[in-house]
């Protein structure tokens, strides 16, 4: 069997028989894969605790039929283990690595730029960098963009007004002018909609000084956008812990 290497983040397991785990990650270079670590559930394991979700991992596989199988690992950031005793931390952090698997849908086939989204992010995340639902809202938005769904949040996504706009259409792709807004659409606070603004760039300046109640409505219009356009409910997030409007 041919044997390949990678920088890999674990996205999610399941147990396979008494002892083994099915494991997706995304690689740097593979794009998603899935494998099986075999004998992890063990207690004498070496690798179990490595083969977790969050953990970036040097992997060593070799390629199977329909599943390959892990040969070797060794840790390369131990994000699990940090991100794992802070409720905020891991909420935000399942939802990341849930996003990540629905929008990378094909095994085998290159992600570099999700794959790096997403190493930062937990990275961030993993040190606290800015406030764990901020960092969220910033991941989802990004990841969409790369994906191809870019929100506007300046000029009307419909036609191409120049903003700011008050409105905001989640099909239409975001901001919506008062000719283009349809009926039953969102009407943000101009501060909500710089914020998102902010996150979709990486501008922290301007996200970390945002109130809570901006912070509050953009993550219901970013979770709204995300889940039309992946056209599927993303489960992990209303478990997010939003409670800590500041950076600790």
């Amino acid at each position: 069997m041919p044997l390949y290497r990678d920088d890999a983040i674990v996205l999610r397991t399941h147990k396979l028989g008494e002892a083994d785990r099915i494991v997706t990650l995304l690689t740097r270079h593979h794009g998603k894969v899935r494998a099986v670590a075999k004998g992890v559930r063990r207690t004498t394991s070496r690798i179990g605790s490595r083969m977790e979700p969050f953990m970036l991992v040097d992997v060593q596989l070799y390629e199977g039929r329909n599943l390959d199988i892990v040969s070797q690992v060794e840790t390369r950031e131990p994000y699990a283990r940090r991100i794992a005793v802070d409720y905020a931390l891991y909420t935000a952090a399942t939802a990341m690595v849930e996003t990540a698997d629905k929008l990378v849908d094909h095994e085998k086939e290159p992600a570099h730029q999700q794959y790096r989204l997403l190493h930062g992010a937990l990275g961030a995340l993993s040190r606290r960098e800015h406030d764990p639902g901020m960092l969220l809202d910033s991941f989802l938005l990004r990841s969409l963009a790369i994906a191809g769904y870019a929100p506007s949040f300046d000029e009307c996504a419909s036609c191409g007004r120049p903003g700011p706009h008050r409105a905001f259409a989640i099909a239409e792709g975001g901001a919506a002018c008062e000719e283009c807004r349809p009926s039953g659409s969102a009407a943000p606070a101009e501060e909500t909609m710089r914020l998102l603004a902010s996150l979709l760039e990486g501008d922290w300046v301007v996200a970390d000084a945002s109130d809570g109640r901006h912070r509050r409505e953009a993550a219901g219009l970013t979770a709204a956008y995300s889940q039309f356009h992946l056209e599927r409910r993303i489960r992990s997030l209303p478990l997010v812990d939003r409670s800590e409007p500041q950076v600790g």
